[in-house]
């Protein structure tokens, strides 16, 4: 077969170069603090874009930490006679939580769904970061100009992620000990954040996670596309890479493949041998950090894209019957 990394049987024992800072559990200890002293302020609104008889569609505001209102789409089954498991999906890189329709079939099957928009990106979140450096565009690098990492926007990203899990675990019509949640790419991701930092995550399926090992994306030059924005900071603010390795150091406290340890949830993940975006040892670098019991599907031919069959099976995953 074509090779775009490494072999498939060195991909499988893989666990990635990228540097660990020092502080990192200490960091996100103190992240989760600040989101404990940040109230959520949920807010609730039944929305008319979409009549469906067997769903209730709303719009879903809460505050995250620094005081941005978040939003989510919210879908729950109509006529909840007792509490139900609930879905936590995040989106793409730039994107939004798109559209009511298809996320209807959990709801047909009695789930609840709540799809999140990130801050600044394409959809209703509030990006009310203030940082210097680059804003135009690249939001991975938000925050790397600042003297302090707590300033990362992703950092405030992943928090999200977790105030969505409070929020929606804390609804009467919420079974809040099945918990799931799922995304592709930047969703793969904050879907592995969500399971890391919020413990009450139970199951967790992840689709060619962006957002991991960030020095090996650079050695294999493919910091372009959605990793276009690492290039240009080099070039922008350390044209001479001086502070390569500090800038290294600081991507860790995001780099989500130091996050998979924390998870206990149950993970399926599917993973892309050609995939040039989110190059395939990134992905088994999540994978293979994993101490969860786990699960992948390998897709040697297919890359950054749809991937025939395994919408079935995550989802099978998550409506499988619970055991408790």
């Amino acid at each position: 077969m074509p090779l775009l990394d490494k072999p498939l049987e060195e991909l499988k024992v893989y666990h990635g170069i990228s540097p660990r800072p020092a502080d990192f559990d200490a960091y996100w200890k103190r992240a989760l603090a600040e989101l404990d002293a940040t109230d959520p302020e949920p807010e609730l609104k039944h929305s008319t874009a979409l009549a469906v008889p067997h769903a209730e569609l709303f719009d879903l505001t809460f505050t995250g930490v620094g005081g941005a209102r978040i939003y989510a789409k919210y879908l729950r089954p109509s006529n909840i006679e007792s509490p139900q498991p609930a879905i936590l999906q995040f989106h793409g890189y730039s994107g939004s939580s798109g559209e009511w329709s298809d996320k209807l079939g959990y709801v047909g099957q009695g789930a609840i769904i709540a799809a999140m928009d990130c801050r600044g990106q394409g959809g209703r979140s509030e990006d009310n970061g203030s940082v210097r450096g680059n804003t135009l565009q690249g939001h991975f690098i938000r925050g790397l100009a600042e003297e302090s990492p707590e300033k990362l926007l992703f950092r405030q990203i992943f928090l999200d992620t977790v105030q969505l899990a409070r929020v929606v675990a804390g609804f009467e019509e919420t079974d809040a000990n099945r918990l799931s949640c799922i995304g592709g790419s930047q969703g793969g991701a904050l879907a592995i954040a969500c399971a890391a930092l919020e413990p009450r995550i139970r199951r967790c399926v992840s689709l060619y996670p962006f957002l991991s090992d960030f020095r090996r994306v650079w050695e294999m030059d493919l910091a372009k596309d959605a990793y276009q924005e690492l290039r240009n900071h080099f070039r922008a603010f350390d044209p001479l890479h001086e502070r390569e390795d500090e800038i290294f150091q600081r991507l860790g406290y995001i780099d989500v493949h130091f996050l998979a340890p924390r998870i206990r949830a149950e993970v399926l993940m599917a993973l892309t041998l050609m995939d040039p975006i989110c190059p395939p040892s990134t992905q088994f670098a999540v994978f293979n950090n994993l101490e969860c019991p786990k699960e992948a599907a390998v897709f040697p031919d297919h890359g950054h894209e749809v991937l025939p069959t395994f919408g079935d099976r995550a989802m099978g995953f998550l409506l499988r019957p619970w055991a408790d």
